[in-house]
């Protein structure tokens, strides 16, 4: 049976394995779930292995895919989506969530790149997912990505992975960051963005930081901390559609985890103020 799954998670890196020890206590208070890429630990014995467990016993885990290239040229790998089963099967993830991208290409690319933006592409795109999700046993969910150019497209972002999620009936990962990143290198509206999607659809949100290069473009780094424009987004995405649990992610420049922990409670309280303003009777606050 897997747990329940809400409030505020974490992008767990190995540099992070041994603070459960040290520091249980705050992390248990600090989070309420964490998120990792199965490549990552499908496999993995020894040391590693016994104190992921730790973390397991702790909180429920949810699943981040990187390399499965639904958007891709080449067949899906039938015998690595065994293996991610049979982890998730495991471990008990309540989700397994991938890229709405393509990383391979007769061998892995190591990027995520774009899909291009067409018809034929959702369709494509689509009946992977379906396939992905029959030997999975289990829907998945996609997340809307960041990028920095579009080919061949025919259609807007938004229209995309609206149809995507349809035509394969599949949830989403929700990626506020992502929203911002895109709206300024591609110069579209975040907030129209954002309400536009399929929230309904929505499994859980993921929140990160992001590079500024210039006035006119972000790179998507997941190496700072989130940005007040992002903030507001996350709250303007639990208004919309629900207080959904939501994980921060950061990959690069690694602070020490107690200002990761500061980051998490933020989440925690826009939730928490999101579901006052809720459950408030009607003119409060008016």
């Amino acid at each position: 049976m897997t747990a329940a799954l809400g409030g505020a998670g974490l992008g767990l890196r190995r540099a992070f394995l041994p603070a459960l020890q040290e520091h249980p206590e705050a992390v248990s208070r600090g989070i309420d779930f964490v998120e990792v890429a199965p490549e990552n630990w499908i496999g993995v014995g020894g040391r590693f292995d016994r104190q992921f467990r730790q973390w397991l016993e702790r909180f429920p885990l949810v699943c981040h895919g990187l390399s499965l290239s639904l958007g891709g040229p080449d067949p899906l790998d039938v015998a690595f989506l065994k293996r991610v089963k049979a982890f998730l099967d495991d471990t008990g993830a309540v989700h397994y969530t991938e890229h709405l991208s393509f990383s391979s290409a007769d061998g892995q690319l190591y990027h995520l790149l774009p899909i291009p933006f067409t018809a034929e592409a959702v369709d494509y795109v689509a009946a992977r997912i379906r396939q992905a999700q029959d030997v999975l046993e289990r829907r998945i969910a996609v997340e809307n990505v960041s990028c920095y150019a579009t080919p061949g497209q025919e259609m807007d972002e938004l229209a995309f992975i609206n149809e995507v999620v349809t035509a394969a009936d599949c949830a989403l990962l929700l990626d506020v960051n992502n929203i911002a990143v895109n709206s300024v290198n591609f110069g579209f509206d975040a907030e129209a963005f954002l309400d536009g999607l399929p929230g309904d659809r929505a499994a859980y949100i993921h929140v990160a930081g992001h590079r500024v290069i210039a006035d006119d473009l972000r790179v998507d780094n997941h190496g700072a901390p989130v940005s007040t424009e992002v903030w507001a987004l996350l709250e303007r995405a639990y208004r919309n559609f629900g207080v959904l649990p939501t994980v921060l992610e950061r990959d690069m420049h690694l602070p020490p985890l107690p200002e990761l922990l500061d980051e998490a409670a933020q989440i925690r309280a826009i939730q928490a103020r999101v579901s006052a303003a809720e459950t408030a009777p009607a003119g409060v606050g008016a």
